[in-house]
């Protein structure tokens, strides 16, 4: 590329400037983006900027740049000819930007890129945010089927790229109601972003757009604590995802609602006796549970520091009370409880398999384990244990689809399928897993 001596530009050889703009298009420029478009023979912008482009710099020759392929042959006859040129282009052309175009057809060594500000860079600004650890997404000509799985993760920030021509914040919203997301979540309408005339605000989910709604915008949505609505107004299970408070650094690693529902109809709950939650997480199946049973007393056993409070915050705004809640390596920590009639065994790792055979000689006759598993290793690696301890082991997998919305319908978007295995003890024999080896 060719060298640059403080704001003189010594042109040896050919190369085009691509110079990015906010949405004041040229008059929003610094300095030396200014000096480039006055020295500039060709300009190139798109079409919306066009008129803006031409009254600021009647010497040059002025293409919309809105069909990069028809620019092309131009922008090469100008390299050839060591022509000044420029395109302009918004924010960063390099991201989501024409800039990706222009390497492919001219080659990286006849370019030099000038970026302003990114959209999402001025989102955040303007939202005073921190964005190091936000993520984002494109619906630009996409289904919108990966914003409805990066909602799942349940990220602290996300910005979105919308389409105007699929809906637009509209999309946005439809598919955070789908995903039972909208209380979690502050929805910032950002339009025009640089522009004298740019417009920041928060939409609720029942809130009508602007009616002057401009293309060019872009959504942030924010996480917020959900609501906390009277627990008498809750169904009595199957409750919204939404609904459950979260680990702040591990957002969206609970049991989702249709796995939730299936696990609480394994686990047949009775009447009253005790329930461990091993591996409780945030604790929304066996807080769910307890709604089911009030008399159960439930024991949430989780080895994550901090989820003590994350639990018993979740029990408040169900209203229920959990018998116990305990922080610790599991098996040890199993020693406090007494005998359960229902495990739920979640979480454990590679740990799982001694954590299953040190608790099954506490289970009690009749008793029940119900363990959730994602993979096809880890129902080979358990299903033995139970087996071998006595139990009479049934498998199921789960597999569930979420409404997303799809141009002017519907599509069904997967969520990941979930095994469900079941051991039963019989009512009148206690068993002990063998020893292994």
């Amino acid at each position: 590329m060719a060298p640059v001596t403080g704001t003189a530009l010594a042109r040896t050889t050919g190369w085009i400037d691509v110079v990015g703009c906010d949405a004041a298009g040229p008059a929003g420029l610094g300095p030396l983006q200014r000096a480039l478009l006055e020295q500039a023979r060709l300009l190139a912008a798109p079409r919306r900027l066009l008129d803006a482009v031409r009254a600021a710099f009647p010497q040059a020759e002025c293409l919309a740049s809105d069909s990069p392929a028809a620019l092309m042959p131009r922008l090469q006859q100008a390299l050839a000819a060591a022509e000044p040129a420029v395109v302009l282009a918004s924010g960063d052309p390099l991201w989501f930007g024409i800039g990706r175009l222009l390497v492919q057809a001219l080659g990286a060594e006849a370019l030099r890129f000038h970026p302003a500000p990114s959209s999402l860079q001025l989102a955040f600004a303007r939202l005073a945010q921190p964005w190091q650890d936000a993520s984002w997404i494109s619906l630009h000509g996409r289904d919108p089927a990966p914003l409805a799985a990066a909602l799942q993760r349940r990220p602290t920030a996300l910005a979105v790229l919308t389409d105007p021509g699929r809906g637009g914040v509209e999309e946005v919203r439809r598919v955070l109601g789908a995903s039972g997301l909208a209380g979690c979540y502050a929805l910032w309408l950002c339009e025009r972003l640089g522009h004298p005339q740019e417009r920041v605000v928060r939409l609720d989910a029942a809130e009508p757009l602007p009616a002057d709604l401009d293309p060019l915008h872009l959504v942030v949505l924010l996480a917020e604590p959900p609501p906390s609505p009277p627990p008498d107004s809750l169904p009595l299970f199957g409750l919204p995802d939404g609904l459950f408070l979260q680990h702040p650094d591990r957002p969206g690693l609970m049991t989702k609602r249709e796995v939730r529902i299936q696990v609480l109809a394994d686990l047949d709950l009775p009447a009253s006796g005790v329930l461990w939650d091993v591996g409780a997480g945030v604790g929304s199946i066996g807080l769910e549970a307890l709604r089911l049973r009030p008399a159960l007393q439930l024991w949430a056993v989780e080895a994550r520091g901090g989820s003590a409070g994350l639990i018993r915050a979740n029990a408040g705004r169900l209203g229920v009370e959990p018998q116990g809640v305990l922080e610790g390596r599991v098996p040890a920590v199993l020693a406090e409880l007494p005998d359960p009639d229902r495990v739920l065994l979640g979480g454990g790792g590679r740990e799982r398999a001694a954590i299953l055979q040190a608790l099954l000689p506490r289970l009690r006759p009749g008793g029940m384990v119900v363990i959730p598993l994602a993979t096809l290793e880890a129902l080979a690696e358990l299903r033995p244990v139970l087996e071998q301890a006595g139990l009479a082991v049934t498998v199921a997998q789960l597999q569930s689809w979420r409404g997303a919305p799809l141009a002017d319908g519907t599509r069904l978007a997967p969520m990941n399928p979930v095994l469900v295995l079941t051991g039963r003890l019989p009512a009148t024999v206690r068993s002990a897993p063998e020893c292994p080896g």
